[in-house]
């Protein structure tokens, strides 16, 4: 007797990340990135997104977001993957 290994492997499911829903008004959490010459002052940082910016293949897929820090009104540009939570707009 045969066995059809291909019929049961299944592709692993992937899971959507969840920086694709983030728009423009949500308040989001961000993990810090530390630049050359920072100390490390904090684990996260908490922010209004301002801009999506697309990517140059597919525009409807956000690569930066142009984020407002809440605490102290220093607009940054950040990576989508530095993202973890967002609270959407009320």
């Amino acid at each position: 007797m045969s066995i059809d290994h291909l019929a049961s492997a299944k592709s692993p499911v992937e899971e959507r990340p969840e920086f694709l829903d983030v728009k423009p008004g949500m308040t989001v959490v961000v993990k810090c990135d530390l630049l050359t010459g920072e100390t490390e002052r904090k684990d996260w940082w908490m922010g209004q997104v301002l801009q999506c910016g697309g990517a140059a293949r597919d525009p409807s897929i956000h690569n930066l977001f142009q984020i407002a820090d809440v605490d102290s009104g220093v607009i940054r540009w950040v990576n989508t993957d530095l993202v973890t939570h967002m609270v959407p707009p009320c």
